[in-house]
Parts: C-alpha cells; structure tokens; sequence
C-alpha cells in the first residue's frame, strides 16, 4: 500500500504539470499522512540536510566550469583537434564527434552542456558535407550521453550522495566504461555510415597538425589535472570542481583570451540558475528518501525482487530493466534521486559491489537521456540543429541499441568495471 501511495502521488503531482522538485515533497508528505506522522519540521529539517551537503558543493562549481569551458574556447579547441587528425577519412566527421565527446565527458561531466556544444560546432559542418543529418543527429546526441559516466560527473555526485557510495571510486569506475561508449558508438558509426557519400575534409599537413593539437594542450591538459589529481588524492572530487573553475578561469581570461570580464556576471548567473534547480531537487529528493526508507518502501522492494536475490547477474538484469523502463518518463536526475534509495538496500543485500552497480545505473540513467517521451539530450539536438524530433528518434536507434549492448557486456562480466577500478586505486 505504500508503495502505491508513494508511485501515485507523486505521478499525480506530476501530471498536474507541478515541477519535479514540489512533486517529491508532495509525495513525502503522502507517505507522512498515510504513516499518521505529519509534520512540517520533518519536511524543513530535510530539506535544508539535503542541500548541506559537502560533496554536492561540487555540482555548481562543474556547472560553472563547463560554462567558462564552452565560452573560453577550450571545447571548440578540442574538436579543431581532433578534425585535423581523422576529420579526412571517410565518415571522419562522425569519429570526430565520438572522440570530442569523450574529451569533454572528461572536463564538464554534464551532458546537455556537452551535447549542445558538439551539435553546435558540427551540425553545421556535417550538413555542408553531406551527411544525413537523422543519423549525424543521433551519433552526437549518443555521445553526449557519456559525460555522466567519464568523471567530472554530476551524476555520481548524485548518486554517491544519495546512496551513500565512495565518489571518488566512482569517479574512478567510470573512465573504462565510459571509453568502451565511445569506442562502440565508433563501431556503430563505421557500420552505418561506411557507403555514405560524403565530403571529407583535405588532409591537413603534419605540421599543422600539431600546431591545432598544441592550441589545444591547456584544453586537454585540465582533464588530466582533474583526473590524476584525483588518483594520487591530491584532491576530492569537490576540490577538483573548484580547480576546474579557476583553471577554466585563467585559461579563458589570460591563455585563450576569449572570455572578458563583462562575462563573468552571466556566465555565473547562468551556472547558478541550473545548479539551484539541481540542488533543489536533491534537497527535495532527500524529503522522499528520508520517508521511503521510514515506509520501509525498500524492505517491500526486496520482496518482491526476492526471487532474484541469490542471483546477483539475474538481479542486475532485472533492476536495470526496470531503471531502463523508468528513464524513459522521467529526466535523468529525478530517476537517480528517486530510485537510489529504494535500490540501494536490496543491492547491497544481494551482495552487489555497490560502485559497481552506481557505474551500471548511471549509464543506463544515461541512455534514458536517449529515449522519448523525455529524451532531453534529443531535445538539445533538435533545438541546436534544427531538425524534427522523429528524424532524430530514427538515427539515433542503432546508437542507443550500441550502448544497450555495452550495458549488456558490462552486466555479464563484471571485472570490465572492478578490473580497471583495482588499477586506478592503486599508487
């Protein structure tokens, strides 16, 4: 009975079209009803803990980051980059794309901020060269998908919080899985577009070449900061949001010189307004938290799933069958904030490397950005290039099958995440 309360209150709050944020809060206060143990103290009390939180101080600072990123120059450097070297085989444009992208997963941890930026700069230049634009829309869409899963990502953050999980080992075993995403979306890519007739773009000169590639070293070298800083624990992933923004920063002002003082007030105005819904969202994530675990919503939960439990691989099928069916209703963080602390017992009870299972239910969160009614990242697409929506949900199908197929591998074997992970812990 609680379970319903909770799904249909806080469907019900949705479908009278109340933001995300209110909806959880709705739901919460249901639960309390329903429990006879009202009170608006419980309801304050919540939401000011959810927002006090250290580790979620790193969200706003990588939103900034990304957006000194994108106005400094640094993201456009990156793709210049890699052009030069692959931009002349045929389809290059596409391999460009995967390659950007996985760069940028590396710097913002955000993909809609990725996304926009990479269908900005290519969209056009793919157009010019032929290419069909439903599939070169779905290629960039799938990429941008991967930024939640290469740290800096705001979804571990997310989840790390919520669920109680070491995020700097998620941060950690995310960078595998992250580059196979990238190398299937290759794959895929080689696969349906190897007949196309296209442009490519003339071979650039070795030394010129390395000209682009060393205009974009303070661009490439932020990831490795970030990254190996995090390894030899020089820094916490919160630290390393705050040495994303100053380096972003300099690098903008004083390096690149494209960014001007002038535009520092937006800049930050516009990082600030995303961050505030993000940790309102968090804060009144934590409400229904706090009130599912007193329902006892996750012991019901492991009931149900019981039969599964003494199987931990059947297990992992079925819970990311049912994030996958979620995710396409819901935007990619309410169904991290909503289903962590429902699945996180019955995880932890099977016996499931909580990390482990962190990496597999971010990247599936991550294809839900994929799949309609919501599919956000495709609605990024198709405001930056201009194209139909049902043109985009046609080329990216055999991207978002590539990355089901990832999913897949990762649930049948395992070391791919923990193997990786074991080598980055260690100094």
């Amino acid at each position: 009975m609680t379970i319903f309360i909770f799904v249909v209150s806080l469907l019900g709050a949705m479908a009278l079209g109340m933001p995300l944020a209110f909806s959880l809060i709705v739901s919460g206060v249901a639960l309390m009803l329903h429990l006879d143990n009202f009170d608006t103290q419980i309801v304050s009390q919540n939401l000011i803990n959810g927002a006090d939180n250290f580790p979620l101080m790193a969200v706003p600072f990588f939103m900034l980051a990304g957006e000194l990123m994108n106005a400094g120059g640094m993201s456009r450097r990156i793709v210049n980059s890699a052009l030069v070297w692959v931009g002349h085989f045929r389809g290059g444009l596409g391999y460009v794309a995967v390659f950007a992208a996985i760069i940028m997963a590396s710097l913002s941890g955000s993909a809609v901020a990725d996304t926009a930026a990479l269908a900005a700069v290519l969209m056009p230049m793919m157009r010019d060269a032929g290419y069909r634009m439903d599939r070169s829309a779905g290629l960039i869409a799938a990429g941008g998908i991967i930024a939640p899963v290469i740290p800096p990502s705001i979804g571990f953050i997310l989840f790390g919080v919520i669920g109680g999980v070491s995020i700097s080992k998620l941060f950690m075993a995310g960078i595998f899985p992250g580059i196979l995403m990238g190398l299937a979306l290759m794959v895929t890519w080689w696969i349906v577009a190897r007949k196309d007739q296209v442009k490519t773009s003339p071979r650039v000169p070795l030394k010129a070449r390395l000209k682009v590639t060393a205009d974009a070293f303070w661009s490439y070298l932020l990831a490795v900061l970030i990254i190996g800083g995090m390894k030899m624990g020089v820094f916490t992933p919160t630290e390393a949001a705050v040495v994303a923004v100053v380096y972003s920063l300099l690098v903008g002002m004083f390096i690149y010189r494209e960014i001007k003082v002038k535009q520092l007030y937006g800049l930050v105005l516009a990082a600030a307004k995303t961050s505030s819904v993000v940790m309102f969202l968090v804060a009144a994530a934590l409400v229904s938290a706090w009130l599912i675990t007193v329902a006892n919503i996750p012991a019901q939960v492991v009931e149900l799933l019981r039969p599964f439990i003494d199987n931990p691989k059947l297990l992992m099928v079925m819970l990311m069958l049912l994030v996958l069916v979620v995710g396409t209703a819901l935007d990619f963080a309410p169904t991290v904030l909503i289903l962590t602390p429902v699945l996180m017992p019955l995880v932890r009870e099977a016996g499931i490397d909580p990390v482990y299972f962190g990496v597999l239910f971010i990247i599936n969160n991550a294809i839900g950005l994929l799949t309609p009614p919501v599919g956000t990242v495709l609605n990024v697409v198709c405001g930056v290039g201009r194209i139909p929506m049902h043109e985009v949900i046609k080329g990216v199908m055999p991207f978002l099958l590539s990355q089901v197929v990832v999913m897949g591998f990762l649930i049948a074997f395992p070391q791919l995440v923990l193997t990786p992970l074991k080598w980055m812990l260690a100094r």
